[in-house]
């Protein structure tokens, strides 16, 4: 006679199993790719920087980055959400504290130096740019848990509130995509504000907060040289 509690407990793994399997087969229908030319973009970009600005030697970021989105990659394609979810964090973090430190640099090596007014803009728009595309990495990884939970059906944004969550025919399985957290990005660097999406926890207004802090950072250096060479 088959006892009940084990039978009811095979259920339950093999319920755990295929929601695993379900999730993971979600996970890699959402599309990825935009998020690790981002990060790629970003490294390519930072080598670009003047040598005064950099962190570390040239071609270091671009290697952390390619070196971090191989085993994320690898992760992903297996199923092993937790794990991705880590490294993606990881990678966000090195890339944020690399254009901080630079956008420092930026602001502290400049009185006293004779930069020429296009190295200095350049630098300034090569900075704002990946400003931008850190934190719409930041904003894509950290909405509601990430990408492949954003993918079901009952998709509920913890984060960020989007036009289209907020209207009343709204399509309940909706969920954003990469281009979304990016145009966020920009109107948060460019306006100083999130525009036309609410923003809903904390963790997400302390990133939007640095966000905010770094491009004006690099914004007050590139007025107050203008003003200078007036």
């Amino acid at each position: 006679m088959t006892d009940p509690k084990a039978k009811v407990k095979a259920s339950v793994e093999a319920t755990k199993k295929g929601a695993r399997r379900l999730e993971h087969e979600i996970a890699r229908g959402m599309p990825r790719w935009p998020a690790t030319v981002a990060a790629l973009a970003i490294g390519g970009i930072y080598t670009l920087l003047s040598d005064r600005l950099m962190l570390g030697p040239r071609g270091f970021v671009l290697g952390l980055v390619a070196a971090l989105l191989i085993p994320l990659t690898f992760a992903r394609l297996r199923g092993l959400h937790q794990l991705t979810r880590v490294l993606a964090m990881t990678l966000s973090a090195a890339v944020t504290a690399a254009v901080a430190v630079s956008a420092i640099f930026l602001l502290t090596r400049l009185p006293g130096k004779n930069v020429l007014a296009s190295t200095l803009l350049r630098d300034g728009a090569l900075l704002w740019v990946t400003n931008v595309l850190v934190f719409a990495l930041w904003y894509w990884e950290i909405d509601s848990g990430g990408p492949a939970k954003r993918s079901r059906d009952n998709f509920r944004s913890t984060d960020f509130l989007f036009p289209q969550m907020a209207l009343e025919q709204g399509e309940e399985c909706w969920a954003p995509l990469f281009v979304d957290y990016l145009f966020l990005a920009f109107n948060t660097s460019t306006a100083f504000s999130p525009t036309d999406t609410m923003i809903l926890s904390r963790r997400a207004k302390l990133l939007m907060m640095t966000q905010s802090l770094i491009s004006l950072m690099v914004v007050t250096v590139l007025v107050a040289r203008a003003i200078n060479i007036l």
